[in-house]
């Protein structure tokens, strides 16, 4: 899931356009965004409906409650309602269905929270699960994670759902980022699609040189998310930012696998690829200067594309634009954040058995395929994942999801990430000439260790 500052459902709600045949299959994985789908009558599935226990419903008389994030728009209505009446028609319980909007979602957690309130089986962030976790507001499903389907799913997928050896969500549909770029301009300037990173800093040199001095050829991000590019650079050297020793969160910003990556990302700015006085920029503020023909490449998803349609006044759209993975050093693709939603069970649940039970049917790989085909999100199965990759829409976010990485999962990530922004911090100070790539680590490494140390 993308963080509070970027949640097009959680700040900003949109609704993927149908921009172009080329492109609507890409728009259809913005995380978060449900495709809009056909008001069809909902029906149990005939799998589901053959699986009822022979000697009766098991939860006859239980009614449970499920929060569903975001908008009731068609196609996550019609798949919430198939999934319901297939879980009641197999265990006899009743579901009702509360749908939270995106920016009212916080202060629902927290109220459920602090009031010991609450629904048994919600849908939730997966960068949010540590700190409802840390407000022991989640009760552990490790025991549905370690059967049936759910072992199939990777244990990468898993890393901010599991904490000290339980996990407490399981993941159920999933999103990832590629270099947007110019293919109009590629074409244009006879470039090919970068393979390696020497490749794609060619390439924003070209670029650059053909369409002047004030174009950045690939986008520094020095803003809110520019850990989604920071950190795709330094797991794909081998660099972590920190890793959990025994109860201590201990910094690995000066490891020199993270030097490297750190090098690669102020390396954007201080060889020239991006311009020094956008250092604070954000996706949305690349994202603008994209649509104004001021950006050859940048990291991002599918969601901005009906934002560059509609700052561009639909002069960029279709064929003019093209996804690939973000390349590592030597080939192949580079690591991604890993984005997505989830299903838990609540901590003071009234029904926790009943509701294990659906999150079991929910994040099985029947209904879990469903959840991510249905709701524009890539599935979290192996097998429903690799088949993607030939669609060429959708191939550079499933070949990067395959090797996507979660930021430390502790409840202060955020403020080291957002608020006190340490890495921007010390990026800056680099390229500015103010410190040291060194210096400016071993200083932002105990911070962010005080920080995700913090004990309240």
């Amino acid at each position: 899931m993308r963080t509070a500052s970027e949640h097009p459902g959680r700040e900003n709600p949109v609704r993927i356009a149908q921009i172009t045949a080329t492109t609507v299959t890409t728009a259809a994985l913005a995380l978060g965004l449900a495709a809009c789908g056909s008001g069809e009558t909902p029906s149990a599935s005939p799998s589901a409906a053959a699986s009822a226990p022979a000697s009766g419903p098991k939860y006859a008389g239980k009614e449970l409650t499920f929060w569903r994030l975001g908008d009731s728009n068609p196609a996550a209505q019609k798949y919430t309602d198939e999934l319901v009446a297939a879980f009641e028609q197999q265990t006899g319980a009743k579901v009702k269905v509360e749908w939270i909007p995106w920016p009212q979602v916080n202060d629902k957690f927290t109220a459920a929270a602090a009031g010991g309130t609450g629904p048994d089986v919600t849908e939730i962030g997966n960068d949010q699960v540590p700190l409802w976790q840390s407000q022991e507001a989640l009760e552990p499903v490790t025991d549905i994670v370690g059967s049936g389907d759910q072992t199939q799913i990777p244990k990468n997928l898993m890393g901010l759902e599991t904490i000290d050896g339980e996990t407490y969500a399981v993941p159920w549909g999933g999103g990832s980022r590629a270099v947007l770029y110019r293919a109009d301009w590629f074409k244009e300037l006879k470039i090919d699609v970068p393979k390696t990173w020497d490749d794609l800093i060619a390439a924003a040199k070209k670029i650059q040189t053909k369409k002047g001095k004030d174009v950045d050829g690939f986008a520094f991000n020095g803003g809110s998310d520019a850990n989604h590019l920071l950190g795709a650079l330094a797991w794909t050297a081998g660099g972590e930012y920190a890793v959990k020793e025994g109860d201590k969160w201990v910094g690995k910003l000066t490891d020199p696998a993270f030097k490297a990556g750190f090098a690669q990302y102020t390396g954007l700015v201080t060889d020239g690829l991006s311009s020094k006085s956008r250092l604070t920029q954000n996706t949305t503020d690349i994202r603008t200067r994209f649509a104004n023909n001021k950006v050859g490449m940048y990291l991002t998803a599918s969601w901005d594309l009906p934002g560059i349609d509609e700052d561009s006044k639909g002069k960029l759209k279709g064929d003019k634009l093209a996804f690939f993975p973000l390349p590592s050093k030597d080939g192949g693709e580079a690591q991604s954040f890993l984005g997505g939603n989830d299903i838990a069970v609540w901590g003071s649940a009234k029904e926790k058995d009943a509701a294990k039970e659906f999150v079991k049917l929910a994040s099985g790989k029947e209904w879990g395929d469903k959840y991510a085909k249905d709701g524009g999100l890539l599935p979290v199965y192996p097998d429903a994942l690799a088949a993607l990759s030939s669609d060429p829409a959708q191939a550079p976010f499933a070949a990067a999801f395959a090797k996507a990485k979660a930021f430390p999962a502790s409840p202060h990530w955020t403020e080291a990430n957002e608020t006190k922004a340490v890495l921007q911090n010390a990026a800056r100070t680099v390229i500015e000439g103010k410190s040291s790539a060194d210096d400016a680590l071993a200083k932002a490494n105990k911070e962010l260790e005080d920080i995700l140390n913090a004990t309240s």
